[in-house]
This record gives C-alpha cells, structure tokens and sequence, in this order.
C-alpha cells in the first residue's frame, strides 16, 4: 500500500486533489481506512454504481448522494466539515462543462471548506484547468514479507477448501517464490501463488518453472519479450572451454548464494562468432548453467513507426525482465536491432542510448547475453570496455571440438558412434561450423532412409563432401572476422 504517513502529509497540507493512477481500488480504500486515523476526518466512497457513501461510520443508509456526477460534487461542495472523498473512474466525467466547473469551485475552495478529492483509476488524464492542484501518488509494491503473507494465506485457503489437508510447503522453494514474486502487484502475485498451490496442494521445487512461465506471460502483454522454455545444458555444447569454466566461476555471485565484499555481480557477456558455430546454444546453455529463465529481446517487434514508441517499447521490456529476475537476457544478432543509421531519424541512436543507461544502472539480478555475426555493425559505444564483462570469441570447431559435435549428435538420436570412423569424418568436415555438420547428419539419414538402410559411413561422407561450409562460400568475411577477433576478444575454447 502507499506509505500511510505520506498520504496523511498530503491530507494536513491541504491538497485539493491526490491521483492513484491503478486498479487495485481495493487496496486504496484499505489505505485510507488507516489514514483516517492519523488525520481524523470524515472518510466517503463513490462510484457509478453506489453513489457516495461514508466508509468510516457503520451507517445502514442509502446513498447520501446520487450517482450522477454533478450532484455529487454539488454534495461535496455543502458539506461544512472537511473530508475525504474517495472518486473510483471519476475521471471519465472531467471533460463536462457542469462538472468541470464545480470541481473547479472544490479544489480552489470557493465558498466551500478544504476537501481532499481522491481520483482512483486507470489511465487518469487531468484537464489543465486543474492540473496545478494536483499530486500523484504511486501504490508501493508489497514487501517480501507482505508476499510470503500471501503465499501462506492461499496455502490456508487450499487446505480450508480441501477439508484440512496439510499443504506441504518447501523452506526454500518457499523463498524462492516470495523472491520471484517481488516487483508483481498484489493481485497479481495472489493469482499466481493461487496456481501453484491449487495445482498440485503444494509449494515446492517443482512450482519454479510453472512461475517463470506465468509471471513471463502476465509481464510480456506486448510481444517483444519472448520466453524461452528449452534452455539447453553446457553438456549439449562442443567445446568452449574456457567460457565455460568463466560462466561456472559466476554462477553463485549472480545467484546471491555468496556475497563477497567487493565482488560485483556479473553484468553479461558479448558472444561474437561465425556463423552456426553455436551462439545462440550457448546463451540457452548459459541460462541453463545458472539455473534461470531465458527471455530473447525481439528488436523486430521492438521498433515501431510512431514517434517515441520504439524507445518506450525497450523501456518496457527491460523493465519486465528486471521484474522476472534473476534471469537472463537474450539479445540475438544485436548488430541488426542497434546498427546506427541517419536514415530512420535518430531512432537507432536513441534505442542504443536507452540500452546503454540500463546496462549501466540496472538493480536487479538480470545477466544479459548478446550475440553477432557481423562485429563491423556493432557501434563502438557497445564494445567500450566495462560494457560487458567480457568479450568471447566462437571460432569454426577445432578436430576435438567437431569430434564431440558429431558425438553429442549421434547420441541425440540413439545412434552407436563406435559403428562410425570418427577421424575419418572430423577430416572431411575441416571447416564445418557447428550447424553445418548436424545439418550433414540429418541429410545423411534421410540419404539412409531413402536407400532403406541404418545409417553408414558412406552416408555421412558423401554429404560432408557434397557441403560447401560457410568458411568456403563467405571465405573473405569470415577470415576478416577469425583475424579481428584473434587479438580483440577471448577465446571460448
């Protein structure tokens, strides 16, 4: 809820009008019920649907004012004792003249004592004429101790509706809840630990994923965000040893599992490399290490036609992936989302300014992973140093690291390696991204499946002959960025 001193300040300093821009009506009313005890003045209520009615006294009355708009700030006006009137979607009706005009004569007190108009709402919008006598107050997000409140009365309510059964609740699935929890609103945290408990009669380890789920879906209403639900284990990924070893030293600083004086946590990586050599498999891969949801930034559905929409809609998606920490952040093929351009009015420009402030001064545990293909497009301002905290380079598979790669594939698909001349095929994919030689695979099953015979080694050599891997195709481009990456950036192998 506000903070209650703060709204009671408000009151004694005699504001005429108080803005609670939200839909919890609820929990504003609760709210004021507290206020009133500070500031010891009569409290009312109106909508559209019950009129005005006074909440501090147990009156069994009918309204004391009618529904309509005007007559219930004709109301307010008479009344000789100063109040507090609460106005659910009251803002609706500013925009009429006779409306308009007594609202004016309340809050510059004309004939009429000191009130307090509480306007409730969504989306409230002023008309100018008042603006100058207005403040806004923001509803404070519930407190880890008012969501783990929260938790425990639906774990109450489960077993009240299921005839007394016990709700078995995990201490540390418990706190990881209330932690993924904070940064919701109340109702909304309520309808989400309402699930959990509800779908299975429990609070446990098992609910974390279902939790990232809804609290992703709830948080994403716009689409640029999307939830990653396969994240992929580092033992999917051929090589990149040293990234890996990196990635393992840092997975309980980030987590908050220890806390070193000193020690910042890890702010993200800048995965640079050919490609199909396996970026995008190890940013899952790196989510999957620490444990965490993965959600991609889509810079395609980011950028949008109207002025100043574009920004707003980063804005807004790095806020939701604040709120679903501890997490990770996916940005793929980020040169394409921030390439600089005087042809689309500054909007690039403005984009990378609001994505550089937020790396900068983020607060939550967010571990952002960008990758490129194309180092030559990425803005310099990105590849300063203390952007990220380290710049790793994804080089074409080395003969171990395709040797691994033929072997991880071959398993995925309950094939017997040890049937297969292995050095025989790393020599003929010399050059084969990652991508490439799974996709060698696939096309040497369906040459099996055709021939109605197990895969062979013939299979597997003959389209490995027939491929003209990337290195070979884009042989310049690739070359350029094997020698820029060389003395610029830290291998992952």
């Amino acid at each position: 809820m506000p903070d209650l001193d703060n709204l009671a300040s408000l009151i004694r300093a005699g504001h005429p009008v108080i803005i609670i821009d939200t839909a919890e009506e609820t929990r504003v009313v609760e709210s004021f019920r507290h206020v009133i005890s500070k500031v010891w003045r009569p409290l009312y209520k109106w909508s559209l649907t019950d009129g005005l009615q006074r909440l501090d006294m147990t009156l069994d009355e009918p309204p004391l004012a009618a529904a309509e708009a005007t007559a219930t700030l004709q109301f307010i006006k008479e009344q000789k004792e100063r109040a507090i009137f609460l106005m659910c979607d009251f803002h609706g009706y500013l925009r009429y003249p006779m409306t308009m005009r007594f609202l004016r004569e309340i809050v510059e007190r004309t004939n009429t004592v000191a009130h307090t108009l509480v306007l409730i709402g969504v989306g409230i919008e002023i008309p100018k004429e008042i603006e100058s006598h207005t403040v806004r107050v923001s509803l404070k997000l519930p407190d880890e101790a008012a969501i783990g409140k929260l938790v425990r009365d639906e774990a109450f309510l489960y077993s009240r509706e299921h005839g007394g059964k016990r709700v078995e609740i995990d201490a540390v699935a418990f706190k990881t809840i209330v932690c993924n929890l904070l940064g919701l609103k109340l109702p909304d945290a309520r309808r989400i630990a309402r699930h959990l408990v509800f779908r299975d009669g429990a609070v446990g380890m098992a609910d974390l994923p279902e939790l990232a789920k809804l609290k992703f879906e709830l948080l994403n209403r716009d689409g640029v965000l999307h939830f990653e639900y396969e994240t992929a284990a580092f033992a999917d990924v051929a090589g990149l040893k040293r990234l890996k070893h990196w990635v393992d030293q840092r997975r309980a600083i980030f987590l908050g599992e220890n806390k070193v004086a000193g020690l910042d946590p890890p702010k993200g990586l800048l995965l640079l490399g050919v490609q199909g050599c396996g970026k995008s498999l190890a940013a899952k891969a790196i989510a999957g290490s620490f444990g965490v949801p993965l959600v991609r930034l889509d810079f395609g559905a980011l950028y949008n036609k109207y002025h100043g929409e574009t920004e707003r809609n980063l804005r807004e998606s790095l806020a939701n992936a604040e709120a679903l920490s501890p997490c990770v952040l996916w940005c793929d093929e980020i040169e394409k989302g921030l390439a600089t351009s005087d042809s689309d009015d500054g909007v690039s420009r403005r984009v990378l300014g609001a994505l550089l402030t937020w790396m900068a001064e983020r607060k939550r545990p967010v571990f952002l992973v960008a990758t490129a293909n194309d180092v030559s497009r990425l803005p310099p301002e990105l590849l300063r140093k203390g952007r990220f905290d380290e710049i790793f380079f994804i080089d074409l598979p080395d003969s171990a690291a395709r040797d691994a790669i033929f072997r991880v594939h071959f398993d995925k698909r309950k094939l017997d390696w040890a049937e297969f001349e292995m050095d025989k095929l790393v020599e003929h994919s010399e050059g084969f991204s990652g991508a490439e030689i799974e996709q060698a695979v696939v096309s040497a099953l369906y040459a099996a499946h055709s021939d109605r015979v197990p895969l062979q080694q013939r299979h597997l050599v003959a389209e490995l002959k027939a491929t003209r891997p990337l290195s070979v195709l884009m042989a310049e481009p690739v070359k350029q960025l094997r020698d820029w990456a060389q003395s610029r950036t830290v291998s992952a192998d």
